[in-house]
This record gives C-alpha cells, sequence and structure tokens, in this order.
C-alpha cells in the first residue's frame, strides 16, 4: 500500500480508504463488515471513514468493534460532520446541515465517534 502526505497536517494516510457509510450497522452482517476491516488491514489500508450519520451511528460502533485490540499507531479514523443523524431528524434539512458547523456540535460529533470507534 502507498501512503500519501495529507497537506501540510504531518499525517500520512493510505491511498486507499475504508469507508463503511452503507455497509457496516444496516447493509451488511456484523461478523461480514468486520471481516472486511480485517481484510481492509491485511492489504495495508490505515486509513478509515466513519461517521455519526452511518447507520445511525452503529457505522461507527461496528468499525471500532473490529479495530479493537489491533495496533492503533499509524491508523487514521476519519469522521464526517456535516450530516443529519438521527437525533437532528426532527429539524428541518438547512438547519441540520447548519447546526453541525457549531463549534459545541464539532466537538460532540468528535467526541462521540472517538468512544464509539474504540
Amino acid at each position: 500500500m502507498e501512503f500519501r502526505n495529507l497537506v501540510n497536517s504531518g499525517l500520512r494516510i493510505s491511498e486507499i480508504a475504508y469507508g463503511n457509510w452503507l455497509t457496516h450497522g444496516s447493509q451488511v452482517e456484523r461478523e461480514t463488515a468486520m471481516a472486511c476491516v480485517r481484510k481492509a488491514l491485511d492489504v495495508g489500508i490505515a486509513t478509515f471513514d466513519t461517521a455519526d450519520a452511518y447507520a445511525e451511528t452503529r457505522a461507527e460502533s461496528v468499525l471500532g468493534e473490529a479495530l479493537a485490540g489491533e495496533r492503533r499507531e499509524g491508523l487514521e479514523i476519519f469522521t464526517t460532520s456535516g450530516l443529519p443523524n438521527s437525533s437532528k431528524r426532527d429539524i428541518g434539512w438547512r438547519e441540520s446541515c447548519e447546526f453541525p458547523l457549531s463549534p459545541t456540535n464539532l466537538s460532540t460529533t468528535c467526541s462521540g465517534a472517538s468512544s464509539r470507534a474504540r
């Protein structure tokens, strides 16, 4: 697997990132999702993309389970903020897109992702 610098951040990420938007926690069985993550690690993928809006936080939890016991040094887990998750669906789309960009919500999103992806 080739790696690249992420602009001037100091991070080195795998050229291929593993995303779990529709797969983990909704469309693919837990065991299959976990096997996919293990295979991604086997081939050198070290960059993972998830979000609280993916399968209403279940995608983050399944990713965390799949990475349990794996080395964490050298793994990059990205989370997305800006999509409305289930707790934000009772407000309109415009408001739900503006709300996640507040400093408080960004902090909450990252904190939640961190606890689920452990």
